[in-house]
């Protein structure tokens, strides 16, 4: 049986192109699996509704193994997962196919260029940030407005065991490394 993978980064961008792709395989619609989700790790809800149903004897198609996976590592590891259940891995884009030697060998190839590519991408964001804050066109997220007297209120309560810390930060509205941070800036 053949099945296909979709997976798009953000519910704005379009997966029209992938889903025309699987219908010119001739793929039918029960087994395309779309995720909208970044592919940084393999948490995605279709990704892992596809690898539990997969099973001996199927092929499953990507556009591009970037759809996939993000890291060499992750990329290796479901296809190594997909062939000790009997499952062949196809990416149309970089014409890889674990049927023959030599797309397996250009699947660990794509996958490092492709991890490559991510990092690359990374530090030119880091680089573009450092020159932006150096220029003072880029100051982070603004520092959270909190009530000062509601925070030393309620930390004299939790210090003085009459609330904990978890039941702190909610009445507060802080998510527990900003209350740690502004208890220690204030000396609470």
């Amino acid at each position: 049986m053949k099945l296909f993978y979709s997976r798009v980064s953000t519910e704005e961008q379009n997966e029209a192109r992938q889903t025309a792709l699987a219908r010119e395989l001739g793929i039918d619609e029960r087994y395309i699996y779309l995720d909208k989700a970044s592919g940084k790790n393999t948490n995605r809800t279709e990704f892992q509704r596809m690898m539990n149903f997969a099973r001996e004897g199927d092929i499953l198609y990507v556009e591009s193994i970037s759809r996939i996976a993000r890291n060499t590592a992750d990329l290796l590891n479901i296809v190594a997962e997909l062939q000790n259940k009997g499952v062949e891995f196809v990416s149309k884009k970089e014409s890889i196919d674990t049927q023959t030697p030599q797309g397996k060998f250009m699947l660990t190839v794509f996958g490092a260029m492709a991890e490559l590519e991510r990092e690359q991408i990374l530090q030119r964001q880091r680089e573009g940030i450092a020159i932006a804050k150096a220029e003072g066109k880029y100051k982070g997220k603004p520092k959270m407005q909190i009530d000062e007297a509601a925070l030393i209120a309620e930390c004299k309560k939790w210090r003085a065991g009459e609330q904990t810390a978890t039941e702190t930060m909610k009445k507060l509205n802080m998510k527990p490394n900003t209350f740690y941070r502004r208890v220690k800036e204030k000396g609470l």
